[in-house]
Parts: structure tokens; sequence; C-alpha cells
């Protein structure tokens, strides 16, 4: 591994700024059968979302091509908190990289039991998917609620001492304001974006192609979105030094700078992975390149250098209101 492509997030020592994403790599195993494969070429993977109770997912189709894309609506299928800590985590590598779990819940409660379980565990971080619907409270997205996102990270945090990190989501008005508040209850790190949620219709039978209806929509298509969402956070993030994951689409070694520019200190990597297994080499090596051919260091080095152009004509600025 390049010596310069070594970094911290939340108190984790990376060997990369990569971070493999949840739902993607099942619980960390999957993509190691792979001839030239290893965790040890990414900074950290975040395990596959676990809820409290095991969950069998929805109904099928679950997943479908889109163009530069794909939808998914897996449903969070997993085997329940306690078999993912008693029989799954004890089979993982601790020596090849940092592991990360993702939580979800139907209910606060649920987020901080399951945050309390996993506080007595060796894993490294907590990620929290707050794209879950809040069945107590009428269905609504916990993450499309800026006061509903700080109740569940106040409660993950009052029941772990274990870094936190909060995955957002982009389908709510103000992203930067859900940062802050997220910040306030306490998170330690913030995940930008989590898919947008995203439609495809079979026109033979008029019907929905997933069986969900709807999904998450992910890939290339959301690059530009996750982009601009993760430069609206970061000017609000980098006054708490809380660092982010940026992930959406990316799939080159350029598409990785450009959000270490936006302001993400690590980068996440998930749908490229079902075209290319072996991206991450690529992506480390064109990385660790650039930053030798820009006389810098580090990757903290080129965190959130973007240089907004300084001239913005009187149309953009009326289309902004």
């Amino acid at each position: 591994m390049h010596s310069n492509l070594k970094t911290k997030f939340c108190g984790m020592s990376l060997n990369s700024p990569i971070v493999l994403l949840s739902g993607c790599v099942g619980f960390g195993e999957e993509y190691t059968r792979i001839q030239g494969f290893s965790n040890t070429d990414v900074g950290a993977v975040c395990l596959k979302g676990t809820t409290l109770e095991p969950r069998l997912g929805n109904v099928p189709h679950r997943v479908t091509e889109t163009p530069s894309g794909m939808i998914n609506a897996i449903g969070l299928q997993n085997p329940g908190t306690d078999v993912v800590i008693n029989d799954i985590m004890p089979n993982l590598d601790k020596t090849e990289t940092r592991f990360i779990i993702n939580i979800s819940g139907s209910s606060v409660e649920e987020y901080g039991e399951i945050a309390k379980r996993f506080d007595d565990t060796d894993i490294d971080a907590i990620e929290i998917n707050i794209s879950c619907p809040n069945v107590k409270e009428g269905g609504v997205a916990f993450g499309n609620d800026p006061d509903m996102s700080y109740r569940v990270v106040e409660t993950c945090r009052k029941n772990t001492s274990k870094p936190l990190i909060t995955k957002l989501s982009p389908n709510q008005t103000d992203i930067a304001h859900s940062a802050q508040r997220c910040i306030d209850a306490g998170t330690d790190g913030l995940a930008v974006i989590n898919t947008l949620m995203g439609m495809a219709i079979n026109t033979q039978s008029r019907k929905p192609i997933i069986g969900n209806n709807q999904g998450g929509l992910s890939g290339p298509a959301i690059k530009p979105i996750a982009l601009l969402k993760v430069h609206q956070v970061y000017q609000v993030s980098k006054h708490h030094n809380v660092p982010i994951i940026g992930q959406g689409g990316i799939t080159t070694v350029n598409d990785a700078l450009e959000f270490i520019i936006a302001g993400s200190a690590t980068v996440g990597i998930g749908t490229s992975l079902f075209y290319d297994p072996l991206v991450c080499n690529k992506i480390n090596d064109g990385i660790s390149q650039y930053l030798i051919d820009n006389k810098l260091n580090s990757v903290n080095e080129l965190v959130g250098t973007l240089e907004l152009n300084s001239e913005i004509s009187q149309c953009d600025i009326d289309i902004d209101k």
C-alpha cells in the first residue's frame, strides 16, 4: 500500500481513504473470494445493514439496472444483531482493515439498543442509517426530518463510546441543516450521500419493476448530486472537524479526487464493485500518483481545496432563489 494514502478518520487509522459501502460487500467476506481482491487494499469496510431482529427483506424484484446506475430495494435483509455479534464478527480478520457496522431501526429506541449491544464488541465504528421509516410516528424516514435525525444520533451517542458516522439522506430539503443537527447530537463523522429514491417501470405490464415499487438509485447517475451535497455539508462540518465519507457514483480515480477536493476525507465505493471488483487498486494507485504529481504529502492536504468560481451570473443567482 502507498504510504501517502494513510489517513485518520474518526480516530481510526486507515491504510487507504477508500471505504467499501454497506450493502455492497455483505459482511466483509464476499469479495475476498475473488482473485486479486483483498480487504487490505481499503481503509474500512461497512458491513451489511443490521437491525435488532432478523429481517427477510422485500419481495422480488429487488434490483434493476438503470441508465448509468441501478435501483435496489433489498429491504435490510439480515440475520439480526445477536447473530452478527456472535456468529459473524468473530470470523472477521481484524488485521486486514477496519470494520464498521451499519445499523438501522424502526424506532429511536431500537437504534439505541443496537448501538448499546455493539458497544460491547470490538467493532471499530458504528454507521447510523437514518434513511429508515419511523414506524412509530407515521412512517416518515428519520433522515428526512432534522429533529428526528438529532434524536436518533443523540440516543446512539448515549449508548456507545464507539465512533458514530451518520449516513445522510439526499431526499430532504436542506442537507446542511440536517448535518448540523447530527453534529450537535454527537456524531463523529458523516456519510454523504445515501441513495436517491427512484422507480423503473415495465411498460408491458405497466407495473414497477421493483417489487417494493420504488428503491434506492445509486451509481454514476447520482454522482453530480452527491458531489454538490458533499460540498454543502463540508461548509458545516469543517468548522467542527467532523470528517465526511463521500459517496455516490464513484467509479474512477478522477471521481474519487473530485469528492476529496469537495470535502471528503474518505471515499465510498459501492456500485462500481459490481462492474469491476478490482477497482479499488486502480483508485489507490491513481490517488497516490496525483498526490505525488501535485507535491502533496497526504490525502488530508487535498481535502476541501475546492476553489469556487467568483463570478456568478444574475441568472444563476435567480435560479438559486
